[in-house]
């Protein structure tokens, strides 16, 4: 039986676990340390003491962090392989720019690295989130008894996996930042009802709400995320600074009611709720089309 240690056992970690215990493998986490919201989600998982009993037991080690925390969490799964002197394969599965998953295959080594993504919601929630894999041995990790996720293998350099994950983060979380800006601008300046009456010719209102609600509770994971992005986009030789504002964006939002609470808990919810929970000061009156 394979034996896959999941670092960190988080909503997203906890769901992939999830689909690997179903598949056949053998799933273990630690959540030491970590919130009673972690151990609720982790609670299907065999849980072990601590992180160097995970690196320890694992044939293959799956990082899920905040991207901010991505680099920290390479180097303490590189220093319980030291203590135990075990080799598990290493996938990385943070939304980092490529120069950055470059920098924790650096700090994974002399371990086998493989760069990875994710794209969709974990498949706890809903089966079918993508996973992009890159990297000398990416086949292997491809390899593993997935269920309810599509394993995808984009290349043989590290840094591939990371990259498209930093252009489809880009497009989603980008439009999303954006439509939470324009309807507390619209609500701000007393034309919401005009606003989403025009929006809705070519967006469907109605889907609006709740993806910026269901963001805001990951807003301050957001922030490094967005970074990425511009550190990604100037790499490529174009200005970072638009993904700069939505970091600034992020940073803002993360501080309103709207962050409040956990993405699971995201029920239905208007947008004018939404502008409410944002804080935004209203104007008094409407104004017309």
């Amino acid at each position: 039986m394979t034996v896959v240690g999941v670092v960190s056992p988080g909503h997203m970690g906890s769901g992939l676990g999830g689909a690997l215990r179903d598949g056949g493998a053998r799933v273990v986490a630690t959540v030491r340390g970590r919130s009673r919201r972690t151990e609720r989600l982790a609670a299907g998982l065999e849980l072990l003491p601590t992180l160097d009993d995970v690196v320890a037991a694992a044939d293959v080690v799956l990082v899920v962090t905040p991207p901010g925390e991505a680099l920290a969490a390479a180097r303490s799964v590189a220093a319980a392989a030291r203590r135990t002197g075990v080799s598990p394969l290493v996938a990385d599965l943070n939304a980092v720019s490529p120069p950055t998953m470059v920098a924790v295959s650096e700090a994974l080594e002399p371990l086998d690295v493989v760069d990875g993504s994710i794209s969709g919601p974990p498949p706890s929630v809903r089966p079918g989130a993508t996973v992009y894999l890159s990297g000398p041995r990416a086949a292997d990790v491809a390899a593993l008894p997935w269920t309810g996720v599509r394993p995808t293998i984009v290349g043989a350099a590290v840094g591939a996996a990371s990259a498209v994950k930093m252009c489809t983060a880009s497009v989603q979380k980008g439009v999303w930042a954006l439509v939470g800006h324009a309807i507390a601008t619209a609500a701000a300046n007393g034309v919401l009802e005009p606003v989403l009456a025009d929006v809705g010719s070519f967006l469907r209102v109605g889907d609006l709400a709740r993806p910026v609600a269901s963001g805001a509770t990951k807003a301050h994971r957001y922030v490094a995320e967005m970074r990425e992005i511009a550190a990604t986009q100037r790499a490529a030789g174009l200005p970072g600074e638009l993904f700069d504002g939505f970091a600034a964006a992020y940073q803002a939002l993360s501080g309103t009611a709207l962050a409040d609470g956990d993405p699971e808990g995201v029920g239905t919810i208007t947008v004018e709720e939404v502008v409410r929970l944002m804080g935004v000061r209203t104007a008094g009156s409407a104004a017309g089309g």
